[in-house]
């Protein structure tokens, strides 16, 4: 094994293939991995799943461990397609793989896949030139009352503004585009149909010199979400609804017929310090108050925690 291509190739994940012959993946021991965090709160036994950007396999594994009926894994290429194969040989997890492209107009290129009880969309939004366009696009492929966790890195700030990574100044990352604030996230998911109601906080430290920018209040924010059949924006914001209803782009961009005609799903998520949440909770969070009193998720506590898949993992 540790001879072979596979073995030897550029890792994302830290990847146990047999017992104590683990690949070496990009980020630290003890880097959270918020939406695996969260995810373990979500029911999934019976449900059907989708990941957007699987990489080597990770969060399918994990699905399909916790019970989902179906996991689908995409990716835009086949660039981890030889390691997720190796993933999935020596963890017998059974998901399909789809090379989907460009992450946008997915109701498109999913729709005849029907709905999915629970969609992971993490590590995203700030790879493509417009967020709101791929939000457009994945959002008619969640049931009604589905659940989705969408991570992204975010700027800790009042405005509702992107920031761009004009001279790699967040992140030298080619392919790192956009910084939303904080405010920014919890409207968009809004304006979605998506009400907030849990979320984690990884803030950027000079301690990580490969995610921290000087001068930025920066981190990675992995929210938890329920579909609504409404938009749940400010009693005051009329012009949210109406953009909603009748903008161009939305009727353009997300497909409604397909959004109000996904069937009702059953799917819980229990919250640490809250009742069981099922399908007919409206209790929300806002997202500016719970970073702020909840406090970071700093470092892993638990190898189950961060971005080491091991052979004995369950969730």
């Amino acid at each position: 094994m540790r001879d072979s291509t596979v073995f030897n190739a550029w890792w994302y994940y830290n990847v146990e293939l047999l017992p104590g012959i683990t690949t070496k993946g990009i980020y630290p021991d003890d880097f959270p991995l918020l939406p695996r965090i969260l995810m373990r709160n979500c029911n999934l036994a019976g449900m059907d799943c989708l990941d957007l950007g699987s990489m080597e396999g990770l969060m399918p594994v994990l699905m399909s461990r916790q019970g989902a009926r179906k996991v689908l894994a995409t990716d835009a290429t086949f660039h981890c397609y030889e390691k997720m194969a190796a993933v999935k040989h020596y963890y017998k997890a059974r998901f399909q793989f789809l090379q989907v492209g460009l992450m946008y107009d997915l109701h498109q290129k999913l729709g005849g896949r029907c709905g999915f009880d629970f969609i992971n969309v993490s590590g995203l939004l700030y790879h493509v030139f417009s967020p709101m366009h791929v939000l457009a696009g994945v959002r008619p492929l969640l049931k009604r009352n589905g659940i989705m966790i969408l991570s992204t890195n975010v700027i800790n700030r009042t405005a509702f503004s992107m920031e761009f990574n004009n001279h790699g100044k967040l992140q030298t990352e080619p392919n790192t585009f956009w910084y939303l604030s904080i405010p920014l996230l919890d409207y968009l998911l809004r304006y979605f149909k998506l009400l907030p109601l849990d979320c984690l906080y990884h803030p950027y430290t000079s301690e990580d010199p490969a995610r921290f920018a000087q001068g930025f209040d920066a981190g990675y924010l992995s929210v938890v979400c329920r579909a609504t059949d409404d938009v749940p924006l400010a009693t005051k914001d009329e012009w949210g609804g109406i953009s909603a209803r009748e903008s161009w782009e939305w009727i353009a961009l997300c497909n409604e017929t397909m959004l109000s005609g996904q069937p009702v799903s059953r799917i819980e998520y229990k919250q640490k310090k809250a009742l069981n949440l099922t399908a007919s909770d409206t209790r929300s969070i806002n997202l500016e108050d719970a970073v702020r009193q909840n406090g970071p998720a700093a470092r892993a506590v638990s190898p189950q925690d961060s971005h080491l898949l091991q052979l004995a993992d369950q969730a």
